[in-house]
């Protein structure tokens, strides 16, 4: 498999949605690949970059390894060799009100070059967060931290965000509107075709200004 090439997706981003990426992508592939729901304090900010990934489960006293079960290491598991362009997704365990992390863990991330956070559950610290430069993606803020509620069991494996499965090495794409997880081996195809589509549409747009033209184009 070829790996995207990263000047081509930076240079067709600013003229995709995700709401035209989901369109094109259900066409290649039928199956669940939009998150919606989720909040952001940073509206205006772009999210996308491949997948890092994080799965958290429900907190079990009788199991929990204060070493193996740290967010540190689990993070550090995720990004591999570098963070750089890369989005944290972590899963939820079952808990969105849970908080997965905040500004103590995951500064880091802003400080390592990460695009950002896609989170199915509540994190710390949310404007702290976006002030050290990182798209957020969760459903929402807490001040409760999840020490007893969620731990992270696992790093580099598919993990589920709001019915979605989302593997490491997806691309993720979130702007205001949602987020779309975009296998690898397509995303170039995926990103060219949504351009096309954005264009198409804003031709109709720019057509039904003139009432005659659009009322003849669709008679």
């Amino acid at each position: 498999m070829t790996a995207p090439d990263p000047a081509i997706l930076a240079g067709l981003l600013p003229r995709v949605s995700s709401s035209a990426l989901h369109d094109v992508l259900v066409k290649i592939h039928a199956h669940p690949c939009a998150i919606t729901g989720l909040t952001t304090p940073t509206p205006d900010r772009r999210l996308f970059g491949p997948a890092a990934t994080i799965r958290f489960l429900p907190y079990r006293a009788d199991l929990v390894d204060p070493r193996e079960h740290d967010f540190a290491r689990a993070y550090y598991r995720a990004v591999g060799a570098s963070a750089a362009g890369k989005v944290l997704v972590m899963s939820c365990g079952g808990h969105p009100d849970g908080a997965l992390a905040g500004g103590k863990k995951m500064t880091r991330a802003a400080f390592q070059g990460a695009a950002g956070v896609l989170a199915g559950g509540r994190l710390r610290d949310l404007h702290e967060l976006a002030a050290e430069g990182l798209a957020i993606h969760c459903t929402g803020e807490q001040i409760v931290p999840a020490n007893t509620l969620l731990m992270p069991v696992a790093s580099n494996v598919p993990v589920q965000v709001r019915g979605v499965t989302v593997v490491p090495g997806d691309w993720i794409h979130a702007d205001r509107s949602g987020a779309v997880v975009i296998p690898a081996p397509v995303v170039e195809r995926v990103m060219r075709d949504a351009v096309a589509l954005e264009d198409a549409d804003l031709a109709v747009i720019e057509r039904s200004r003139d009432e005659a033209a659009d009322r003849a184009a669709n008679a």
